[in-house]
């Protein structure tokens, strides 16, 4: 194995880990703040941490604006499509059904990946990615989480945020070609905040509260869960994800997101004193296997190897 397919690897483990354990900060700072509110400080703290290696090292940028403007397919797809069905559809449905939503991506990520880029799972893989949409499904439900057709709606604007994100790593493994992982990251996290922070102040112009959205940030709690969240959470894990997308096929990439979800229990279980019942460990169990089959898999047969 290539070290740049170890890295890849690392890559997409390290980025599951993060996300996993995003949702703990989300829930401290959506205490304080609004979604909409949390997204433009989230977006905010991304691009004031992207722009100290940029301005240091200008070299990592050949980005023209029309470069630029060749990028804005993805940052539509993944972060602002996907932010906002996502935020819409948790209006109308529960966490539990986004959760069992968002599992489903490696799935819709292996058909476009198939019918866009060409590339081709065997029958093991597809059973691996199978197994381990299973085990993040299989937690959920025996937890008590259900589909209800009252959330219809719901479920609709979840089921979007996932062909979003499906979407954009289709256009990202496509894009590594052509554009360094700065290039990529910058215009996702700059168009994200040219959208989300002028939403959020109109909002409190309409409101009369503008004052209100400075209050969050008297919070310490709220500063460090924004700093995780746009630093690590968003600006991390879209270049360790992009990074991964370079070496390995995207529809290997998209497994590891489910880990995510095994890291999201463990912190349940060590920070909020959350119960360790016997379906966690199964569920994870089918998590890991799937994950490590497909990747297992691919290597066994010769997976392709990127040569960008």
């Amino acid at each position: 194995m290539e070290d740049k397919t170890k890295l890849a690897y690392l890559a997409a483990i390290t980025y599951a880990v993060i996300i996993g354990l995003s949702f703990l900060f989300s829930k401290v700072a959506l205490q304080y703040a609004a979604p909409i509110d949390l997204l433009a400080y989230r977006f905010s703290a991304s691009c004031l941490a992207l722009s100290v290696p940029i301005l240091y090292k200008r070299k990592v940028m050949r980005l023209t604006f029309r470069r630029f403007v060749s990028l804005a397919p993805l940052a539509i797809f993944y972060p602002l499509l996907f932010f906002s069905f996502q935020t819409f559809g948790l209006r109308l449905a529960t966490s539990s059904e986004a959760g069992i939503m968002q599992a489903s991506a490696p799935v819709f990520i292996m058909l476009l990946a198939r019918h866009f880029l060409g590339e081709r799972l065997n029958a093991k893989q597809k059973a691996s990615v199978l197994v381990s949409v299973l085990g993040v499904v299989f937690i959920l439900v025996m937890k008590g989480s259900a589909i209800g057709a009252a959330n219809f709606k719901g479920l609709v604007l979840l089921l979007c945020s996932v062909l979003s994100f499906s979407a954009y790593n289709i256009l990202a493994r496509k894009l590594v070609r052509n554009y360094t992982n700065w290039e990529l990251s910058f215009a996702m996290m700059f168009l994200s905040f040219l959208v989300f922070v002028p939403l959020s102040i109109i909002g409190h112009l309409r409101r009369g509260s503008l004052a209100a959205l400075l209050v969050p940030l008297q919070s310490r709690g709220f500063v460090l869960s924004v700093l995780y969240l746009g630093v690590l959470s968003t600006l991390g894990t879209s270049m360790l994800n992009n990074y991964a997308l370079s070496q390995l096929e995207a529809s290997r990439v998209s497994v590891f997101g489910n880990l995510g979800t095994v890291i999201s229990m463990l912190a349940g279980v060590l920070f909020l004193q959350e119960k360790l019942f016997y379906y966690h460990l199964l569920g994870t169990f089918l998590i890991i296997i799937g994950v490590v089959g497909t990747n297992y898999f691919a290597l066994a047969k010769g997976g392709a190897k990127c040569k960008f």
